[in-house]
């Protein structure tokens, strides 16, 4: 491979890795909250699938600060989803920030990328039982 090639990375599948100090505790949250089930393990970690994307819960002695957006699902219905997952217990987080405001858990944000075709996006976020913040996106057409 030659060292100008700058769609090494393009061609590359994206997998996110999220820290979990106590996996067992992330199974029972994956499962029982969001209902996912890992689609394969090893000892300490857990490969998640969602819409053919991967992900892994890994075992971690360091926490994550939950500060920022960590990994996202986008969605057809955010309204339908928030609803469903706060009576699995799922809190989301309430935003007041210039810009940037929740109501019902649900933010209204100016603006997408071009290529979405979409004139914005409602947001949605919520930490899993290791700290990791986690979102929720609906285009906005």
């Amino acid at each position: 491979m030659n060292a100008n090639d700058t769609s090494i990375l393009a061609r590359a599948r994206v997998a996110t890795r999220l820290p979990a100090q106590d996996l067992d505790r992330a199974r029972q949250f994956y499962s029982e909250t969001l209902g996912l089930e890992p689609v394969d393990e090893r000892p300490g970690g857990l490969l998640y699938r969602c819409g053919g994307v991967d992900f892994a819960l890994f075992q971690s002695a360091g926490s994550s600060p939950g500060t920022f957006t960590q990994m996202g699902w986008e969605v057809d219905d955010i309204e339908a989803v928030v609803s469903e997952l706060g009576r699995r217990g799922v809190m989301f987080e309430e935003v007041d920030l210039p810009g940037l405001r929740t109501s019902g858990g649900i933010a209204e944000i100016d603006g997408n990328y071009p290529s979405k075709g979409a004139r914005g996006e409602r947001g949605a976020w919520f930490r899993d039982s290791e700290g990791n913040m986690l979102g929720i996106g609906e285009p906005v057409v």
